[in-house]
């Protein structure tokens, strides 16, 4: 665990998990998360990837997490995350390419950071994740639901987030496993005011890429849960438009698929990254 400072000074978590003793080397693998969640909802990948030899990173955006929480909202912006990342990376694996593995927005922002630093992604792990929206209506909507769920987190508190009817696209739709708990304890001590901003200013404004996925010649997984049916659509389109995508559909699996559906996703990524051989 580290504090990774910011091009601004902000501090942000990281942790670095080493591979396994002789498991041997492979692809670093960068792990981001869907809006509102923490570095906590990747727990179930580590011990998998690291024994498979993987150097396996966590992190927090800023407002999220472990990382401090600026008060300034112009602290807020995808150009400031997509820095973040860069910062991380160096902090990380320096000199290294990575695979970088996102949820919802967390896939959205590793498209951002690949288009602006191609040469430092080796692969991408998209999971439950979009593009963004080109169309202007449906992009109005998005920005009007970021800012309902930044209002209801700051007016009523994470409890009332995690125990309502965001649970399914926060912790899973199986709040007993003990992922899940864990996942949810961590949102629940979360600052409202950072979390809120970032909606406002992160989530909800984040850029779309769709014309751009043909320029991202990296090998792709993209991954989506079979009911996840707001995402399902987008997991098509980005399948299609990405030069070197496999596309999977899992079984009975929500939004918070490497939760829910633990052993599929992990058997999914573990073999995607396999075939990605070690690295250069």
């Amino acid at each position: 665990m580290a504090r990774v400072e910011a091009a601004d000074g902000v501090g942000l978590y990281g942790e670095l998990n080493e591979p396994a003793r002789g498991a041997g080397v492979a692809a670093p693998v960068v792990f981001s998360c869907a809006y509102t969640t923490t570095h906590e909802h990747w727990r179930p990948q580590v011990e998998p990837l690291t024994a498979a030899g993987h150097k396996v990173v966590l992190w927090d955006y800023r407002g999220h997490g472990r990382s401090e929480v600026p008060r300034n909202p112009e602290a807020y912006s995808m150009e400031r995350v997509v820095d973040d990342m860069a910062r991380l990376l160096d902090w990380a694996s320096p000199g290294e390419a990575v695979v970088l593995a996102g949820l919802s927005f967390g896939g959205l922002a590793s498209l951002h950071f690949t288009l602006r630093h191609p040469g430092r992604v080796r692969a991408l792990v998209l999971a439950d994740s979009g593009p963004g929206f080109k169309n202007p209506e449906a992009a109005a909507q998005w920005r009007r639901s970021s800012e309902r769920a930044a209002s209801f987190v700051e007016e009523n508190g994470f409890e009332a987030f995690v125990n309502g009817k965001a649970a399914a696209t926060c912790i899973g739709r199986r709040p007993e496993l003990p992922a899940a708990r864990a996942a949810a304890k961590a949102v629940l001590a979360q600052d409202p005011f950072g979390v809120a901003e970032f909606g406002r200013r992160v989530a909800g404004l984040a850029p779309s890429v769709i014309d751009r996925l043909p320029e991202i010649e990296q090998p792709a997984l993209v991954i989506v849960g079979e009911d996840d049916a707001a995402y399902l659509r987008a997991a098509d389109v980005m399948a299609a438009k990405l030069p070197e995508a496999r596309h999977e559909v899992i079984p009975g699996a929500g939004h918070i698929v490497n939760i829910e559906a633990t052993d599929e996703f992990n058997r999914l990524t573990l073999g995607f990254l396999a075939r990605l051989g070690p690295p250069d």
